[in-house]
């Protein structure tokens, strides 16, 4: 009877780990909380579509995870953000609140936006994380993801930059601005195009085209505004309507992916790819995938910069475990790993200059990629993020006055 009883404990105990609530996680100390992590899993759904990149969070991430804090790490690869945003929201509704699917996120901009709005998010516990000293609150740029401020709802993971590519052999003086871009594209018929909105990278090149229509990002900052939205929309839709004759397949179709971009780059179809992490040109050029010619390049009136993140769900059944996982993510080894050139060549959402002294070697001894734009370079000209609701009204004006 005993040992029955002993059993049953020892079951309810292993079945039940990790599901302290999330009141109860935030007034544990760090060491209760990797104890009640120990022997959990983490649901971690994310953008699946570099192999770097899923090679470093199933192999390095994963088997220190489960090293050193017996805890799994369940990989999901998604192409799109806002299709978990829409599960997490259907869970709510269904009312499901401790056991939901989702234990973690990759996430940025509208989607953390509306999961914030939306009361889906697991929030007030970042400061702690013992590595979250490593991040720097001060600087907007990572206090506020897409302008919207994070208020301890989710942990920065890397900082990017949108950038360019071309082959050098082919397009030796690429273009310096964005009015140059469009210039080129009608020069060169066939040879450009982007992906549709809501691509994630196609919708940030849709962005830049809306900055260079306003005549920079100063009157576009802040809350939406209707009616420079309709001023600036106008000027917008008819650039890139003037410009469509003149894309791939004379812009009858348009790849529905920043992936089908590359392809069309890598095939030797468009004369441009472009992306917001510069490190997957250089991996795609050790990969065979590119030419050793490929040059990233910014533009001379700036590329739009941001902070991306990882984010908890509310109803996430294993916080514990999660907390555990970006705290790990947030370590200055797990920064300088994916910095690496040949790893991924991620940029830190980090302070260096707060982390060890090999760390700190060891991000010097990096060697830069010579298809890979220095991001201190990027960096000289970087525009802001525009705030959800900009996004939303500019990917639904372009299905209904150029995607039609």
């Amino acid at each position: 009877m005993l040992r029955s009883l002993a059993a049953f404990l020892l079951l309810t105990a292993a079945a039940s780990a990790d599901t302290a609530d999330g009141d109860a996680l935030k007034a544990m100390t760090w060491d209760q909380i990797t104890e009640e992590a120990r022997g959990g899993t983490v649901n971690w759904f994310m953008w699946g579509g570099a192999d770097t990149i899923n090679a470093y969070v199933s192999g390095y991430i994963a088997d220190r995870l489960k090293a050193e804090y017996d805890i799994a790490l369940n990989r999901v690869p998604i192409s799109d953000a806002a299709d978990i945003v829409n599960q997490v929201l259907t869970e709510k509704e269904a009312g499901v609140t401790d056991k939901g699917a989702v234990d973690l996120i990759w996430i940025n901009g509208e989607n953390f936006s509306s999961m914030k709005q939306g009361g889906l998010a697991f929030c007030g516990y970042t400061a702690l994380l013992p590595n979250d000293a490593l991040v720097n609150w001060q600087s907007p740029a990572i206090a506020n993801d897409f302008g919207v401020p994070v208020d301890g709802c989710d942990v920065p993971w890397n900082t990017v930059q949108f950038a360019f590519a071309t082959d050098s052999d082919k397009v030796a003086q690429p273009p310096a601005d964005m009015a140059a871009l469009l210039d080129w594209i009608k020069a060169n018929p066939g040879r450009f195009t982007y992906p549709a909105p809501p691509d994630f990278t196609g919708s940030a090149f849709l962005r830049h085209v809306f900055i260079h229509a306003a005549g920079g990002p100063d009157s576009l900052l802040g809350p939406f505004d209707q009616a420079k939205f309709d001023e600036t929309a106008a000027k917008t839709w008819a650039i890139l309507n003037e410009i469509e004759p003149f894309l791939w397949r004379e812009g009858k179709t348009y790849p529905t992916t920043v992936t089908q971009l590359n392809e069309l780059f890598a095939n030797g179809e468009v004369a441009f790819t472009f992306n917001y992490d510069p490190a997957q040109f250089g991996l795609a050029v050790d990969a065979g995938t590119y030419p050793a010619t490929t040059r990233s390049f910014g533009l001379s009136d700036g590329t739009i910069g941001n902070t991306n993140y990882t984010l908890i769900p509310f109803n996430s059944p294993n916080k514990a475990a999660a907390m555990v996982l970006e705290n790990l993510l947030l370590s200055g080894d797990a920064q300088l790993e994916k910095a690496k050139t040949e790893v991924w060549g991620a940029a830190p959402a980090i302070e260096i200059d707060r982390t060890a002294p090999q760390v700190q070697a060891g991000f010097a001894a990096i060697k830069a990629h010579p298809s890979v734009i220095p991001a201190a370079e990027l960096a000289k000209a970087a525009l802001p993020e525009l705030q959800a609701d900009w996004l939303t009204a500019i990917e639904k004006g372009w299905a209904e006055h150029v995607g039609n």
